[in-house]
């Protein structure tokens, strides 16, 4: 990037991480172009204000922009697309948001994390809801996580298993293990349901156990994470992997549903909060280039304490206390 260019970028980044990434983060992380930086706000505005010079031509050709005007091109009009998992979420902050900004209309549109990132991409969201790390390469994207969430396998509550090694999780999305038997359980047939490839929580299951997702022997393929609750709630020897705040609000809410332990660890957002749980990703809010506008405000207002409580009441775990 030359030298203004740079200088540029940088005049407007110093001014945005000063605001909200150097207060904010030093209780979690800022993610550009797929870097994940260190906690701490010193550091991270630093390392964040580099990787603004360091994207070149790509925030050059499309510097600080935040996508379409909006809902019908008003500009009190945002549209958010992406995750499913974050959509709750992130319906929960827009209602709270529109309590100090009446005037202003908010979109949620659940589609996928990289349908999400497309139509960021197509000019037809203003901001993509992204329930994992950036990938690298991504240089022309900000983001920046406004919650942490797990990964979790979950079971009929009749089914007595209670732990899978990762081994043993390996073994059965392989094909390798076919009854709960040969894991401590029934003489059943394991019927895995799986998720669509190419969604976040897919991406993170496969990546962290190793497995090709597109040979995992699934009896079915669910599209959302209530289809897979209703599947499993009606099949003993049901296994499907999804959201640990989703699962946790299905139990609370009376589904005969459970989690399933991973090595011995607990899959809950406690044990996600302490950095125990081993299958965790960042929900993370994108925008191509740095924020402005009303996609800023609305980002800022996300990573605020203003929605900690939101965050906890929907079982994620917050950045921000």
């Amino acid at each position: 990037m030359p030298r203004r260019g740079c200088a540029h970028a940088l005049a407007a980044g110093v001014e945005w991480f000063r605001r909200v990434a150097g207060r904010a983060v030093c209780s979690g992380r800022a993610v550009i172009g797929g870097g994940l930086s260190a906690t701490g706000g010193s550091g991270l505005l630093i390392g964040a204000l580099l990787a603004v010079c360091a994207v070149g031509p790509a925030l050059s050709a499309a510097p600080l922009t935040s996508g379409p005007q909006g809902v019908q091109g008003s500009r009190n009009a945002l549209v958010i697309a992406g995750s499913g998992t974050m959509s709750p979420l992130v319906k929960a902050i827009a209602e709270r948001f529109r309590e100090r900004r009446p005037d202003v209309v908010v979109d949620v549109r659940p589609r996928g994390s990289d349908r999400g990132l497309q139509a960021l991409r197509d000019a037809q969201a203003d901001i993509a809801m992204f329930s994992r790390a950036l990938p690298e390469g991504e240089t022309d994207l900000v983001g920046v996580p406004i919650a942490r969430d797990g990964v979790s396998l979950v079971l009929h509550r009749d089914n007595p298993v209670r732990n899978l090694s990762s081994g043993q999780i390996s073994a059965i999305y392989r094909g390798r293990i076919g009854n709960w038997r040969a894991v401590g359980g029934e003489d059943r047939p394991i019927r895995i349901l799986a998720s669509e490839q190419g969604r976040s929580s897919s991406e993170l299951f496969a990546r962290h156990f190793g497995i090709d997702y597109a040979a995992v022997p699934a009896a079915n393929i669910l599209t959302d994470n209530r289809q897979r609750l209703q599947a499993v709630a009606g099949d003993r020897g049901a296994i499907v992997f999804m959201s640990i705040g989703e699962a946790e609000r299905a139990v609370e809410a009376g589904q005969p549903v459970r989690l399933v332990a991973v090595d011995g660890i607990d899959a809950s957002s406690r044990s996600v909060r302490k950095g125990d749980f081993p299958i965790a990703r960042p929900l993370t809010l994108v925008t191509r280039g740095l924020p402005r506008g009303l996609a800023r405000e609305f980002i800022e207002f996300a990573m605020s304490s203003s929605v900690t409580g939101l965050i906890r009441q929907l079982d994620f775990v917050p950045y921000v206390d």
